[in-house]
C-alpha cells in the first residue's frame, strides 16, 4: 500500500474546566471531548522523493514544516528511527481554522495513523499518543477519539460511555482569538461558575441526552465572550431555533447547540445560514 486516505474528526468541548497554571506555562484542564461527524480528508502518498511535501485546499494555510501535519511527519519518522522515504500529504480542509474544533491537531493524528498502517510499524496507540503530544495537547485525543474525559493538560484521558445520538449546528463567526491570549487572561481572573463535570459523567451513564444538554459550559467561554458579544448572540440564536443547548467550543469562537432530532438541526440551519456564512450542520459520532 502506499496511499492512504483518512478522515480527521472534529471535536466538541461538552464540558471545559480549566484549574492551574503549570510552571512550563501550560494548563491542566478537566473537560469532556467529543467527536462528530465534521471532517478533513488526509490524504498520505509515499512518492519515493525523500522529502516531505503538503497540499491544502486552503492555500492561505503553511504547507510547510510549521504546518502540524508536517511536523507529525517528521515526528513519527523520528520515533521509528528511520529517514523520510518521501511523504506527499494532502488535506482537503472543512474544519474551520482556529476555531476550537481541534482541525490541525486532528489532521497531525490521522498524519501518524495514516503512516503507521502504510509502514506497517504497528505502534499501538499508548506510542502513537506519546508521539502526538510531542505535537499538541489535542492530538492524542484526535488519536482516539469518541466520548472522552480529558485531564493534566489534556493528554490523560478516559473513555467514556459513548454520547447518544445528536445532532449539531455550529457557527464560526468571521474572526480568530488567540488561545494563549484567553489563557492569560485566565490565569488573572479566576473562573466564578465551573462545569458540572461529575453531572455530565452522570449523563452520560445513563444515555440522557437532554441532561448531557443542559450541563454544557466552557469556563472559556466568558472571557472570550467578554470581548467578542457575537458568541452570545449566536448561543442565543441557536437557543431560539430548538438546541436543547448550546455552548462555545475550546477557546473559541467556533459555539454550536445541540438537538435531539435531525429535523429540528436542520430546520435551524435552514433558518440560520442565512445568517452565518460559516455554518455546519453534523452528528455526534
Amino acid at each position: 500500500m502506499k496511499e492512504l486516505t483518512l478522515n480527521a474528526y472534529a471535536k466538541l468541548n461538552l464540558t471545559l474546566d480549566v484549574l492551574t497554571r503549570l510552571p512550563n506555562g501550560y494548563h491542566t484542564v478537566r473537560m469532556v471531548m467529543q467527536s462528530i461527524s465534521l471532517h478533513d480528508d488526509v490524504t498520505i502518498r509515499l512518492d519515493g522523493s525523500g522529502k516531505t511535501s503538503l497540499r491544502c485546499s486552503l492555500p492561505y494555510l503553511p504547507a510547510d514544516h510549521t504546518n502540524l501535519a508536517w511536523r507529525a511527519a517528521a515526528a513519527f519518522y523520528t520515533a521509528i528511527g528511520q529517514p523520510d522515504p518521501g511523504t506527499a500529504i494532502s488535506i482537503q480542509k472543512r474544519i474551520p481554522v482556529a476555531a476550537g474544533l481541534a482541525g490541525g491537531s486532528t489532521n497531525a493524528a490521522a498524519v501518524l495513523r495514516a503512516l503507521d498502517t502504510l509502514h506497517g510499524t504497528a505502534l499501538g496507540d499508548r506510542r502513537l499518543c506519546e508521539i502526538g503530544l510531542t505535537l499538541g495537547a489535542d492530538v492524542p485525543y484526535c488519536l482516539l477519539g469518541g466520548t472522552m474525559l480529558a485531564e493534566g493538560i489534556g493528554e490523560r484521558l478516559t473513555r467514556l460511555p459513548d454520547c447518544p445520538e445528536g445532532w449539531v449546528v455550529l457557527i464560526k463567526p468571521p474572526f480568530s482569538v488567540s488561545t494563549a491570549a484567553i489563557y492569560a487572561e485566565m490565569d488573572a481572573h479566576q473562573p466564578t461558575a465551573r462545569p458540572d463535570t461529575e453531572g455530565m459523567l452522570n449523563a452520560l451513564k445513563t444515555g440522557d441526552l437532554p441532561g448531557i444538554c443542559h450541563r454544557l459550559y466552557n469556563v472559556m467561554e466568558t472571557v472570550t465572550g467578554s470581548h467578542h458579544r457575537q458568541i452570545g448572540e449566536i448561543r442565543g440564536r441557536l437557543l431560539d431555533c430548538g438546541a436543547l443547548g448550546a455552548v462555545m467550543s475550546g477557546s473559541g469562537p467556533t459555539t454550536y447547540g445541540l438537538f435531539l432530532e435531525e429535523k429540528q438541526a436542520q430546520a435551524a440551519f435552514e433558518r440560520l445560514k442565512t445568517e452565518y456564512s460559516e455554518i455546519f450542520l453534523c452528528k455526534i459520532m
